[in-house]
């Protein structure tokens, strides 16, 4: 009886599981069908395998929203995203997990806040402070507001990281002679470094898609982003769908393929960040 009953509960959550990925990996399909076919084919039947591949619609995307100029902006805006925070939040989030601090309510609430706000109630003074500062148009001005968004995050996953680690481990590297900085760098970070990757690959992903910042604070052509050359694709009065859906097949691919690539290190700091202090 319970084996029959093990077998109905697999069979069940195989097939939920199918469906939610079948939902999941439905509007990818439907991207790689349409990115294939040209603009007049998409129109008539978005859901109809294309009469003859289009290949010439990823060449003219690339050219068009000029990738090779806005991808190595964009590797640069979420690279230096990614040092900055990762950084800064490591060092912040050893400090908060190690002292005792009697205001951490209030910081926890600070962190909290500044996660859940929106940007766009403080982008206008934000623009108005950078334009003082002669920071518009700037891709370093763009991680920096990408870094102060997702430190509180970056921070709070990470403290969870160092809670879990033993004092022990401290108190011995002490003991032999080690400075605090070398406990940190030598003895911490390794043990941590599970964290430091998700929150890269979260920051990174993040900063990779974000549109609203880039777009208010890159306006000049050779400083955009990957994700403003393909909203520029768009006409105003008309568009060429099959070079969109290229453009977006484009862009999504890395990021698919890196999170394809470092998933199962991913639900492992995920998993290990879920310890509660």
């Amino acid at each position: 009886m319970r084996l029959v009953e093990s077998r109905t509960t697999l069979t069940i959550s195989y097939i939920v599981l199918g469906i939610f990925a079948f939902i999941s990996l439905f509007p990818i399909a439907l991207l790689v069908l349409n990115s294939l076919k040209p603009a007049a084919q998409i129109v008539q039947n978005p859901l109809a395998f294309p009469d003859t591949i289009r290949w010439q619609n990823f060449s003219n995307a690339w050219a068009h929203a000029k990738f090779t100029q806005t991808f190595i902006n964009s590797l640069i805006v979420s690279g230096t995203t990614i040092v900055l925070v990762c950084t800064t939040s490591s060092l912040t989030a050893y400090v908060v997990a190690r002292k005792k601090i009697k205001s951490w309510k209030l910081l926890t609430f600070y962190l909290l806040a500044t996660t859940t706000a929106p940007i766009q109630l403080y982008i206008f003074p934000l623009y108005f402070g950078f334009a003082k500062l002669g920071l518009i148009n700037n891709i370093f001005g763009v991680a920096l507001i990408y870094s102060a968004l997702y430190s509180p995050f970056a921070v709070m996953l990470l403290r969870t990281y160092f809670i879990a680690v033993p004092k022990e481990l401290e108190e011995a590297a002490i003991v032999d002679g080690a400075t605090h900085w070398q406990v940190f760098y030598r003895v911490m970070l390794p043990i941590v470094s599970p964290g430091i990757l998700t929150v890269a690959l979260i920051i990174g992903l993040n900063s990779w898609n974000e549109f609203l910042i880039a777009t208010t604070f890159l306006q000049k052509q050779e400083n955009v982003t990957a994700v403003i050359g393909f909203y520029l694709l768009s006409g105003q009065y008309s568009s060429d769908w099959g070079e969109i859906m290229a453009a977006a097949l484009i862009i999504v691919l890395p990021v698919v393929a890196l999170f394809v690539f470092m998933q199962k290190r991913f639900i492992e700091g995920m998993a290990g960040g879920s310890v509660k202090g």
